[in-house]
Order: C-alpha cells, then sequence, then structure tokens
C-alpha cells in the first residue's frame, strides 16, 4: 500500500519549513505565518523510483579565459526604463518588479510592451490578476491601444508555457503578477512558497532555454519588500522596484540588483493622465519649489547609481516643551540624523537638547548616501541659528563620529551637475580629484565639522553686526 505523502509546514515569511503546525515561526519570528503544504511539491518533481533511476550525464568544462561578447539586449525606447535595466532587457534573462500597490506597475509594463511592440519585437503580456478587456481599457487610456501586444489572461504555468511556445517565440513575456501563478507540479495553495518558487523557477527556465526576456511583477509587503521568501530575488537576473509617494506625481524605477548592469541606477518618470512621463533631469524636478531664502534648506549634491541627483534638505528646529525633545525624520535614515546631532553637540559645542528636531527630504524623496551628512548637519544648525545658506550652495560629504569630514566619490560629477544648474558655490571634503575650474576652484573644503558650524555662526555674527 503507498504511503500517504508526507505534510510539512512552510513559513510564508522566509520559508523556513517544519515538521508541525505552530503559531510562531521559529526562523523569522512572525505569527500565524505557517502554511500546510505536501512535501512533493516542486520543478521536476515525480516518482521517486524514476527520479532514482535517472543517472547524471558529464557536461562541457570550459576555461575562464575566453571571448566575451556584450550581453544582447532589447532596447525599449523608454530611455529611463533603459537606464534602470542598465540599457534595456537582456534576452534570456529574468527580472523581477516590485512595488506598492497602484504605484503604477501595470501602466509601467503595459508601457514598455507596446513600445518594444511598436519596434517589432513579439510581446507576450499575461495578466492573473485582470481581464483582458481591463487591460485594453488601460490600454485606451495611455494612447497605446493600437500597439500589437499580445494578451492573455491565465494563472497556469503549464498552459502559459504551452501559449507563448505557439508562433515565433517572444522577444518579451511580461507576468502580472508571479503571486498569481500555480503550477501543477506542486500541490499547495497558489501564492504559497511553493507554489512561487516553482512558477518563478518553470518561468526561468524558460526563458534561459529560449533567449526570451521574462518580467515577472512581484508584490510588495507592508515594509516594501517582495512579498514572501527573497529566494525568487535570488532565482533571478535583476530586481527593480517602484517607488513612490502617495502625494506625488513622481515614480522612482530603483535597481536593486543586476547581472547584466550597474546596480542603485535609478529611472525617474512623473505619472500623469496620460501614464507615466519620462523626466529626464531629476535635479530640476526635486528643485522646482525651492524657497531659497527660508532657514534650514541646504541643497545635497548626491548620486543614484552613474546619475547626479540635487535635491533639497530641510531641516526644523524648534524650542521643546518636552522632557524628552522629539525627533523626527522623513526621507533618511533617523539614527544617522541622531549621529549628526550628536557630533554637532560634542565637536561643536552646538546644543539640541531643548529643542524637538525635524528632517525632511523635499518631493518625498529617499537617501540612502552617507554623502548627505555634511547637508544635513548644515542644515540642522542653519534652521538652530536661525541664517539661511547661501542659495547657489550644494553640500556633499560624510562626517565621522571624530567630526572630521570625510572624502565621498564622484565629487567632480555631482560639481558638474550642480553648475549646470546654475549653482556657483560648493561645500565638500578634501578631495584628490582635479577639482580646477568651475565652482569645484572655488569650493570650501573644511577638514572638520566644526568649521563649517564656524562658517555659518560667523555669518550670523555678520548679520547681527549690520544689524546693529
Amino acid at each position: 500500500m503507498a504511503k500517504p505523502p508526507r505534510v510539512q509546514f512552510i513559513c510564508q515569511n522566509c520559508g523556513a519549513t517544519h515538521q508541525r503546525w505552530a503559531g510562531k515561526c521559529d526562523s523569522c519570528g512572525a505569527w500565524n505565518t505557517l502554511v500546510e503544504e505536501g512535501t512533493s511539491g516542486g520543478i521536476g518533481s515525480g516518482p521517486a523510483s524514476l527520479r532514482a533511476a535517472r543517472k547524471g550525464r558529464a557536461v562541457a568544462l570550459t576555461s575562464l579565459d575566453g571571448d566575451i561578447e556584450d550581453a544582447p539586449r532589447i532596447i525599449s525606447g523608454i530611455g529611463e526604463l533603459d537606464r534602470a535595466t542598465g540599457g534595456g532587457f537582456v534576452r534570456g534573462s529574468a527580472l523581477l518588479v516590485g512595488g506598492d500597490p497602484g504605484i503604477g506597475k501595470s501602466t509601467l509594463l503595459t508601457q514598455a510592451a507596446a513600445a518594444l511592440a511598436a519596434r517589432g519585437h513579439r510581446v507576450v503580456y499575461v495578466s492573473g490578476e485582470e481581464a483582458v478587456a481591463q487591460i485594453r481599457l488601460r490600454a485606451q487610456r495611455l494612447g497605446v491601444a493600437t500597439s500589437p501586444v499580445e494578451l492573455a489572461a491565465e494563472t497556469n504555468v503549464e498552459d502559459i508555457l504551452a501559449t507563448i511556445a505557439d508562433g515565433r517565440r517572444p522577444d518579451l513575456v511580461i507576468i502580472d503578477s508571479i503571486q498569481t501563478l500555480w503550477t501543477d507540479l506542486a500541490d499547495s495553495a497558489p501564492g504559497t512558497v511553493t507554489q512561487v518558487r516553482a512558477a518563478a523557477q518553470a518561468m526561468i527556465r524558460y526563458a534561459k532555454s529560449t533567449g526570451a526576456a521574462v518580467v515577472l511583477v512581484g508584490h510588495v509587503t507592508k515594509e516594501g519588500q517582495i512579498a514572501g521568501p527573497r529566494v525568487v530575488e535570488h532565482m533571478v537576473d535583476a530586481v527593480l522596484y517602484f517607488e513612490g509617494e502617495g502625494g506625488h506625481h513622481y515614480r522612482i524605477l530603483r535597481t536593486v540588483k543586476n547581472r547584466f548592469g550597474p546596480t542603485d541606477e535609478i529611472g525617474v518618470f512623473e505619472m500623469s493622465d496620460k501614464g507615466l512621463r519620462e523626466v529626464a533631469n531629476p535635479s530640476e524636478l526635486f528643485l522646482g519649489e525651492r524657497h531659497a531664502k527660508a532657514p534650514g534648506a541646504a541643497v545635497f549634491a548626491g548620486i543614484e547609481g552613474t546619475r547626479p541627483v540635487l535635491v533639497e534638505i530641510q531641516a526644523l528646529v524648534a524650542a521643546s516643551s518636552l522632557g524628552t525633545p522629539r525627533r523626527a525624520v522623513v526621507g533618511w535614515d533617523g539614527a544617522r540624523m541622531s549621529m549628526i546631532i550628536a557630533v554637532l553637540e560634542a565637536h561643536c559645542g552646538v546644543r539640541f537638547g531643548t529643542h524637538d528636531v525635524y528632517l525632511n527630504v523635499a518631493g518625498g524623496y529617499r537617501i540612502s548616501e552617507p554623502a548627505a551628512d555634511l547637508a544635513v548637519a548644515a542644515a540642522l544648525v542653519s534652521s538652530l541659528t536661525g541664517l539661511a545658506l547661501p542659495a547657489d550652495c550644494v553640500y556633499f560629504g560624510e562626517i565621522s563620529l571624530s567630526g572630521a569630514v570625510r572624502p565621498v566619490a564622484h565629487a567632480q560629477q555631482r560639481l558638474k551637475e550642480a553648475e549646470k544648474l546654475g549653482f556657483g558655490q560648493a561645500v565638500l571634503p578634501r578631495t584628490s580629484e582635479d577639482l580646477a575650474g568651475g565652482i569645484g576652484g572655488k569650493a570650501f573644503q573644511p577638514a572638520e565639522l566644526a568649521d563649517l558650524v564656524a562658517r555659518i555662526a560667523g555669518g550670523k555674527r555678520r548679520r547681527t553686526e549690520d544689524a546693529e
């Protein structure tokens, strides 16, 4: 008599396997995430006797030294999308796109599919969440309804593979979304760890074997991560996140993994009633409504991947009536702001102990670069002293715990972007790069953070003397 299939419980958050159900996952600590699944699921599973009977075959080994060819790419014609992907979709690659619900993932991919189809490529768009009629309505709104994109509404992996194998090989296959797919080779419900892993592996195998580029759309959790364990992110060749704030029209396509191009690259779009519009110069977008004469505002010259981006950092330091003053940060690392405040107090004699401190990155932009330290410190001191910083000055540089200003990469690139936008001054660390010419030749390069504080405080003293 055949033994019944053994049952196991898999955490839908981290993918850990448990032999029995429990309210809390021992691996990641998440509650109520264990789901019962059979052990027979997975790509390539079958009768144990058949798996045991198969013998391995030798594969050809090649040397590390050999001819190198550039990865063949499919150019979409959407400049910001091509920038984020490293120059276009690589044939035979699998790409994962994640983002909050309603952020514009389907809109972006519909426009990309239409642009590629207009260039003569065969594009197949498979949706597991929308009917074909709904996709057509979106295409009409975007003005791309006449594009020769092939549509399907299906969730079974085997049916999808049979459909796209019919006729000429597709150049691009879009799956929206990977969490809705299910395969006959896995026994669990759609959306579970086993099904997501099996479906993703099947689509990746199709991409590698046929040379078609496959784009998978992934749901995200409330923390902003791709839903489910990170196993799918490890399997694919590139991972892109589509970001944006509800109160702003711009969207950022951020590359966090790319085997065929640079990571941390961004593409910037603006959402309109006709879909997503490319933003060729993001700095003008983030500085468009800047109030230059207000204290507490400093312009940071940052780098996103290979692109320089200028953005305004706003600080508000106000007297506090609370025993423990408030510290609030939007768009930056709160722990890093606390470190900057501690350095200002310990090495510069600037006291924030009786003040509330609020920090905001204008436009809803998010900064993760340590080079923003100097701009944050300048904004904090400016707000505390009530002195507006020069309107035509940019700031960048990392601050150490000793109060030293440390150099950062791409100083010349940051200065060129600032000069292009009309800035005439800069505050930056001392660097080995040649900064002669332009605003780099007259930049202020403090060795210590105290030098910058003294410069701002000196401006306040001069302002007070002028008033007298």
